[in-house]
């Protein structure tokens, strides 16, 4: 049982905790984002002991909330998506998604098989590496204010049709673990049933919208739209998860249907203080999951310097293929942007702890791996976005050719 004044005082410490990271991380010239996680290293089970690991087991207050927060900064970038933007990188999303998955499950795989596991558990331990957290590069592109660039759009339409994929190659893998033989035509039907709810959510809903979203003013409240819309986001969240994808991509394409109304730019306006009290939650939570004692060793230390590069050069490597139309700076823009893998390693990590596929050094080093790559990517990301500004018209208009 959790008494109010215990959670109260808990919620106390993670955000002023977030906001002393932010403000450093700033002061440092890096996304606040990158001190939210470092402030969840250290007032989590690693350091300080502050927010313990019951605090932040799944369904605790302190998770629901950081779930929330991620759901809703991953509605608001939606609000900043136009579907008719997307459509124009349609190609080379897919093809940066697509490499994107295959390359860091290859070479994972192939490295896990090398530790001593046998192909099915190495395929396991490869999924962790697959899926790019959408939450950790949509903040930055936000904090930015790049996310009308085309590699935005890019990164963005890349991340939805990773998410597919992803959850299509975790069905496959846990199959193995069972010992069932792989039933295709299920997995045709689930992959079906979720591209079918992306477009006829994403696609429906923002024509839908775009003929008519006076119904937004009718109640008379004074808030009406913005309580529509997130009653949208969080219906459309819970709806995702039925057809086995994450919430966030639900909350986008809430998102991104109301970013065609009229009351767009008052959306934005009232969705800030929202943003600015649960969006932090889940940055410091991410931080606080790491457990820096798993590696104390050696060896665990040249394992996860090892697993990280191969997640970072992995998916610098397929994100930038996929996007090489845009020219070598994009490229390289997008595959960076793709990089951080945050909760969605590590959800893959704890799946794979608890079916005994590996052991507790190899989880630490992949969920310490996800939250490396979630700070890492920030600063660079911003830097690249700094130093390579927009191409010039011309160039953005070549590009946004591109079906």
């Amino acid at each position: 049982m959790h008494h109010a004044s215990d959670i109260l005082l808990l919620l106390f410490i993670v955000f002023v905790a977030a906001q002393i990271g932010g403000e450093i991380a700033q002061r440092l010239k890096l996304p606040s984002v990158v001190g939210e996680i470092a402030a969840g290293c250290v007032i989590g089970p690693s350091l300080l002991g502050w927010v313990t690991p019951e605090q932040i087991a799944i369904g605790t207050p302190l998770d629901v909330l950081s779930e929330v927060g991620v759901v809703l900064l991953l509605f608001s970038v939606g609000l900043e998506t136009r579907l008719d933007d997307l459509k124009k990188v349609g190609r080379t999303a897919f093809m940066v998604a697509l490499i994107g998955v295959l390359v860091p499950f290859g070479m994972a795989a192939v490295w896990a098989h090398v530790e001593g596991l046998n192909w099915d558990r190495s395929m396991f331990v490869a999924a962790a590496f697959v899926a790019t957290s959408a939450g950790i590069t949509a903040r930055v592109l936000q904090e930015l204010g790049v996310l009308q660039r085309i590699e935005s759009r890019v990164i963005l339409g890349a991340a939805v049709i990773d998410d597919v994929l992803a959850m299509l190659l975790l069905g496959i893998v846990v199959s193995l673990q069972g010992g069932e033989s792989l039933n295709p035509g299920h997995l045709l039907v689930v992959l079906g049933e979720a591209l079918g709810f992306i477009a006829v959510i994403g696609w429906g809903g923002a024509r839908i919208m775009r003929w008519n979203s006076a119904w937004l003013d009718t109640p008379r409240h004074a808030q009406s739209p913005l309580l529509i819309a997130l009653a949208l986001c969080l219906g459309l969240a819970y709806v995702s998860t039925l057809f086995g994808l994450a919430a966030i991509i639900g909350a986008f394409l809430a998102g991104m249907i109301a970013s065609e109304t009229r009351q767009q730019h008052t959306l934005e306006t009232q969705t800030r203080p929202l943003l600015t009290l649960l969006v932090p939650f889940f940055f410091v939570v991410t931080g606080a999951k790491i457990d820096l004692h798993e590696l104390a060793s050696p060896d665990a230390l040249w394992m996860l310097l090892v697993v990280t590069a191969i997640a970072v050069v992995s998916k610098l490597v397929g994100g930038g293929l996929g996007a090489l139309s845009l020219g070598p700076r994009s490229a390289t823009i997008v595959g960076f942007g793709m990089v951080p893998r945050g909760e969605v390693g590590i959800v893959v990590a704890s799946l794979g702890l608890a079916a005994g596929v590996f052991d507790n050094r190899i989880y630490a080093v992949i969920v310490a791996m996800s939250l490396l790559t979630a700070m890492l990517t920030p600063p660079v990301l911003a830097g690249m976005l700094r130093r390579w500004p927009s191409p010039q018209f011309a160039a953005q208009n070549r590009n946004d050719s591109i079906q």
